[in-house]
């Protein structure tokens, strides 16, 4: 997740994509102060991993990267940073 200005990320790790963007795009649910805070909206990158050991290990050694890693991953799969959470509309 990012915010309008593409100047601040948040990785996290979630069973159900949709339900966890509706929470941080409409302030519904159990949404995490962080991405309050810094209003962050916008889907612009994810992975789908087999279980969830391998999600939280991901999820563990993304965090651990450099900042400019993670844009580069990001931008190998969305090189304009457009939110792709289309689709996904209020519940």
């Amino acid at each position: 997740m990012s915010n309008l200005k593409r100047t601040t990320l948040y990785i996290g790790v979630t069973n159900d994509i949709e339900r966890r963007v509706q929470e941080h795009k409409f302030g519904k649910g159990e949404g995490s102060k962080f991405t309050e805070k810094y209003k962050l909206k916008y889907l612009i990158y994810f992975e789908v991993l087999p279980d969830i050991k391998t999600a939280i290990e991901r999820e563990k050694q993304l965090k651990n990267w450099h900042r400019q890693w993670k844009w580069n991953l990001i931008k190998t799969l969305n090189p304009d940073l457009k939110d792709i959470s289309d689709g996904i509309d209020e519940p």
